[in-house]
């Protein structure tokens, strides 16, 4: 019985055939491990790899230290940007997450972090997949990220939430910064993405993003600062309605069960609108849009080459770096007086930026 598998070049000699593991023989067997656990995805590892010699090259290959997750995972973006670059459609980045109970296993215990209600632990597993618009054809996987939950103290203040870099909010953020810069792909994105954060990063990088809302939001009508302010939800239902389509909606367990819905109707509206920022800063992002050229004169001086990507964490940290900060490992972090003088820097730099384009375009 022939698959769509069985090419001349088997699925996983595409994906993991070029993986950088420090030895091709490595790779080679990764991908052919793949294949054999492709054929048979349920059960044990054991009914996976029913031959004993395979599953010991398995156990083999993953006690070596070149195996990591990371070189794993960039192999498979690489072939999964492969296939986003033959398509000529969107093509979805659905960002989601889901946890991985690990709690039986004794030797993980330093490494695992809460999960589900803080009786288990276990890794919040963050998962971006490339699926294209039209067909709902899965074209890979491009990125995985795997976070413990940090021990917390209930008093932690506002600020050193904000400051903290292993909270969980940072995932969505982080799962966007490998993917391509190209308008096609557009990202998709559940409620845990609705930050400000989140919307300032898809922003400022140029990015095409849908995002499921659930804060309260305060909006400006159009794209400038000037009206009154709108609740968010009351400016959409003022939208002119664009189209309705109807979807069948599954049950949902959790917090905030929801019932399972056959032909449920959608009502698609549009128009622009400018997102206020919260009162209570939660992360790393500004009151005010970021002008375009301070992002590209900074970018220029830390990492050589002009970038629109840069998160704010990669700006706040790279205006430290321009006022004298060195970010080693024993050194605290960057203050206002460090910021300070980065920013008046990067003030002397914008000047002779502009003045350099103003004598470019010929102008006095």
């Amino acid at each position: 019985m022939s698959t769509q598998y069985e090419t001349e070049v088997s699925l996983g000699q595409a994906i993991f055939g070029h993986a950088q593991l420090g030895d091709k023989r490595r790779s080679t067997r990764l991908a052919q491990t793949f294949d054999m656990m492709q054929r048979h995805p349920g059960g044990t590892l054991p009914d996976k790899l029913s031959s004993p010699a395979d599953l010991r090259a398995f156990y083999r290959l993953c006690d070596c230290e070149q195996v990591t997750h990371r070189a794993v995972v960039d192999a498979a973006r690489q072939y999964t940007l492969g296939r986003i670059a033959g398509c000529s459609g969107p093509v979805l980045a659905v960002h989601d997450a889901t946890e991985l109970d690990y709690t039986s296993l004794k030797s993980l215990c330093d490494d695992l972090g809460q999960i589900g209600k803080g009786l288990s632990r276990g890794y919040v597993c963050q998962n971006v997949l490339a699926v294209e618009a039209e067909t709902g054809e899965v074209l890979g996987l491009l990125d995985q990220l795997l976070h413990h939950r940090d021990e917390v103290p209930d008093d932690e203040t506002l600020s050193a939430h904000r400051e903290r870099e292993s909270r969980e909010s940072l995932l969505w953020i982080h799962g966007s910064r490998h993917l391509p810069n190209d308008p096609k792909v557009i990202d998709i994105a559940d409620q845990g993405s609705d930050t400000f954060e989140f919307l300032e990063h898809e922003f400022h990088g140029g990015r095409r993003f849908v995002i499921r809302a659930c804060k309260v939001r305060k909006v400006y009508a159009g794209h400038e600062a000037v009206g009154p302010q709108w609740y968010l939800k009351d400016y959409v239902r003022s939208l002119p309605e664009l189209g309705r389509f109807t979807m069948d909606v599954q049950a949902q367990g959790g917090r905030h069960p929801r019932k399972a819905r056959k032909d449920a109707e959608f009502v698609v509206r549009g128009g622009p609108l400018l997102v206020c920022p919260p009162h209570a800063r939660h992360g790393l992002h500004v009151n005010d849009p970021l002008a375009p050229d301070y992002v590209t004169v900074l970018s220029v001086w830390r990492y050589g080459k002009a970038r629109n990507d840069l998160t704010i964490h990669d700006f706040f940290y790279a205006l430290a770096r321009l006022g004298g900060h060195q970010n080693r490992k024993r050194d605290h972090r960057p203050g206002w007086l460090v910021l300070w003088r980065g920013w008046t820097k990067l003030q002397a730099m914008l000047d002779g930026y502009e003045a350099a384009n103003l004598l470019k375009c010929g102008k006095t």
